[in-house]
């Protein structure tokens, strides 16, 4: 059964990208993506049981994916948060570790690694 992810990325191209590499390659189907903060909290208070993985991106159009991960506090226990962004700094994930996400990756570097822990979590499909 395919994993119902959300998608916080402000690239159009990387969005359109990482739709087809994740519902390719891992169990994700990709039900709703947001470019900003705003529009992503809105989904997220408009739809609370309508996704499974919230995969966020720390630098946005409009405000960040702090703001996106602090809006996902009081999420169910079947809900989880990673983030993959290009700003992999110590500073940035120990800030997205104190908020409570699940995992962390570099965009660039760690895509092998997001696709392990997905299959860690979901099972393969059949």
């Amino acid at each position: 059964m395919a994993c119902k992810t959300y998608l916080v990325e402000d690239s159009s191209v990387i969005r359109e990208n990482l739709v087809g590499f994740l519902e390719e390659v891992t169990e994700a189907q990709v039900v709703a993506c947001a470019a900003s903060e705003n529009e992503a909290v809105a989904w997220l208070k408009a739809h609370r049981d309508e996704w499974e993985l919230a995969i966020v991106d720390l630098f946005l159009v409009q405000g960040n994916g702090f703001g996106v991960i602090k809006a996902c506090r009081d999420r169910g226990a079947n809900q989880q948060v990673i983030v993959l962004t290009n700003y992999a700094t110590t500073d940035m994930r120990e800030r997205s570790e104190a908020l409570g996400v699940d995992a962390f990756f570099d965009k660039s570097a760690e895509l092998d690694q997001l696709v392990d822990w997905f299959a860690s979590r979901h099972s393969p499909r059949h």
